[in-house]
């Protein structure tokens, strides 16, 4: 007689990353909280500022990074999200600052990090976090996807009303003639639109736990910053 050994595969260590903070979630929420409190001091403070100005594209990828953390469904149609979001964020950017259309007339500074073809390449993340983030709360509420993406839509075009002052008092990027003009939020309406779609249409879990917590506070930092500097 013989006797055979069950064997188990071991979880992989991203697994074992996203069991420990889904167990420790409200540790994630408070260390997250801290941080993007933090900010709101450090660009708050002049004498300190331009060292949080520099610390911002590890800002953005905290909230990537915890964003991802959560996410649950690593399936190739996810990826396919993620790199297209990415891709139509940036290459949007890309095509504004070098021909004014779909956003208008700007330029970036250099707050952002490194740039290619004078567009910082953090800014595709920034795209990616907003439509996911935004996607992920009105999955549960809204069934039509053409409605979910246009809510979603309006959602970042809200929430950019609260970047753009401050985004442009600390060097993110500046207008021609200091002036946002109309054809932003019209454009950031159209390709939100589009990155929601491509969100709605592909097939992964969507629900993950801190989305609203994180959009909370990445909405909340721009909001507090308007009333201070």
């Amino acid at each position: 007689m013989s006797l055979k050994l069950k064997t188990t595969t071991p979880p992989s260590p991203l697994l074992q990353i996203q069991n420990w903070s889904i167990r420790h979630l409200t540790l994630v929420k408070i260390i997250v909280s801290i941080l993007y409190l933090v900010g709101i001091a450090g660009m708050a403070i002049p004498e300190i500022r331009p060292y949080f100005q520099y610390l911002t594209p590890f800002h953005l990828l905290m909230t990537v990074g915890v964003m991802l953390l959560f996410h649950s469904d690593w399936n190739k149609q996810f990826l396919i999200f993620a790199a297209a979001a990415w891709t139509l964020g940036y290459g949007s950017e890309a095509l504004g600052v070098h021909t004014g259309f779909p956003f208008g007339n700007y330029a970036y500074g250099p707050v952002l990090g490194v740039q290619l073809l004078e567009v910082p390449l953090m800014i595709g993340v920034n795209w990616l976090i907003l439509v996911y983030l935004t996607g992920s709360i009105l999955n549960r509420l809204i069934s039509k996807d053409w409605l979910a993406a246009i809510l979603g839509a309006f959602m970042m075009v809200l929430i950019d009303f609260a970047i753009e002052p401050v985004a442009i008092a600390l060097d993110f990027w500046s207008w021609e003639g200091n002036e946002i003009p109309l054809s932003n939020y019209l454009g950031w309406l159209g390709v939100a639109f589009i990155i929601h779609m491509i969100y709605r249409k592909l097939q992964f879990k969507k629900e993950n736990k801190i989305s609203f917590f994180l959009l909370f506070n990445l909405t909340a930092f721009f909001v507090i910053l308007n009333f201070i500097i």
